[in-house]
């Protein structure tokens, strides 16, 4: 007997996708750099030219923070789509980032970034300054790493300084605007004088840095092993060593080699090069590039109370217990050996204003407690001059 046939179901229509089937996108593989972009008042402008001197195939993810009204929709999105063939589009909530594509930020809103996607969050309730630029530089720093790039344009006050101090503490790229062809000079000068800029170029040259640093092997993903043949070579390294002994009276031989040779990597992207010997020939001949990779290895990461639980045991534990059997009569002091740029410093200060209203201990012989500190580089011990 013959069974019975069932009808065949008519074919879906070509370019339909099926009802009720929606499948989100696979984050692509982490390697491609993302570029965060960030303006203020004036910036819109620079942003544009940028995009316009970008080609439309850099390999890199571009992400546009901009100071907006909180209180009116952004035609961000509409506007730098007509400067640029690359697809452009306002964030939403999980949005994958995907090479040689741009997303702008909402308005009235903070922004994320976990695991490749993008997480629109709200901007916080408080009466000091909304940092969109900052909040983002930081997650990208610690989600991209040395694949991070942040570029800070025209605009008022100090948005974006220390999320380039983010993203140069792991390892990524800074450029700024250069403060002559800005509009609004306050935020490409904070990031300048922070010593955490990179590049500094008006918007047409951060494009061309922007399109080097894409082709470099320091951002193409199967050259960013630390360990890729290139820095393995012995002898060129223990010149480098040698070079930085010389010019800084510092022993990089038995520091940790990976973060040498990932901050040499780093240091070759901005000499535009990839050839280990040439650039240790090139750093030979130039002292200014020998203190610049020495700062690199030296790089600044601290915050304020960045141990919370180490200050709370001073303040609860230690300084209590001190001062129960100190003679009051000798001097106290705290000094701060190899400071970074100055948090440790007011850390502990505070930490010990705090300790003495609470306890109601007094400085011996009523005066104020000094605090001496001393940073690890000539340039890190004047800006922390200027702080006092």
């Amino acid at each position: 007997m013959k069974k019975k046939t069932q009808p065949a179901k008519p074919a879906a229509k070509k370019g339909r996708a099926r009802k009720n089937v929606k499948l989100a996108p696979t984050p692509p593989q982490a390697g491609f750099p993302v570029v965060a972009i960030g303006a203020s008042a004036g910036g819109l402008e620079a942003i544009r030219e940028i995009l316009s001197n970008l080609p439309v195939n850099t390999g890199m993810g571009f992400v546009v923070i901009q100071h907006l009204d909180p209180s009116h929709e952004s035609m961000t999105a509409e506007i730098l789509s007509r400067s640029t063939r690359m697809h452009v589009r306002e964030i939403k909530d999980g949005m994958v980032v995907m090479p040689d594509n741009i997303y702008v930020i909402p308005s009235n809103c903070n922004l994320g970034f976990s695991q490749g996607r993008l997480k629109i969050l709200p901007r916080s309730e408080t009466r000091g300054q909304h940092l969109p630029l900052d909040h983002f530089l930081r997650a990208l720093a610690a989600e991209r790493s040395t694949h991070a790039i942040g570029v800070v344009l025209s605009g008022t006050a100090s948005d974006g300084t220390q999320g380039l101090r983010a993203i140069k503490a792991e390892g990524g790229i800074t450029l700024v605007q250069e403060p002559e062809s800005a509009k609004y000079d306050g935020m490409p000068r904070s990031a300048i004088a922070s010593g955490a800029v990179d590049i500094i170029r008006d918007p047409k040259g951060l494009a061309a840095e922007l399109v080097s640093i894409a082709r470099h092997p320091y951002v193409i993903p199967r050259a960013t092993d630390v360990e890729s043949e290139p820095l393995k070579k012995s002898e060129i390294l223990a010149k480098i060593y040698s070079v930085l002994r010389s010019g800084t009276n510092v022993d990089f031989s038995h520091y940790k080699h990976s973060t040498i040779q990932r901050r040499i990597a780093r240091r070759m992207l901005l000499q535009k090069t990839d050839d280990l010997a040439q650039y240790a020939a090139y750093l030979e001949g130039h002292p200014d590039e020998a203190k610049a990779l020495f700062a690199d290895i030296l790089i600044h990461v601290t915050s304020f109370f960045r141990d919370k639980k180490v200050f709370e045991a001073l303040k609860t534990k230690i300084l209590p217990k001190y001062f129960k059997t100190r003679d009051r009569s000798q001097p106290f002091r705290i000094w701060v050996p190899g400071c970074s740029t100055g948090e440790e410093v007011y850390s502990l200060a505070m930490t010990f204003i705090e300790f003495q209203d609470e306890s109601a201990t007094t400085s011996p012989n009523g005066c104020a407690t000094p605090v001496f500190f001393r940073g690890t580089t000539l340039p890190v011990t004047r800006l922390l001059r200027k702080s006092t």
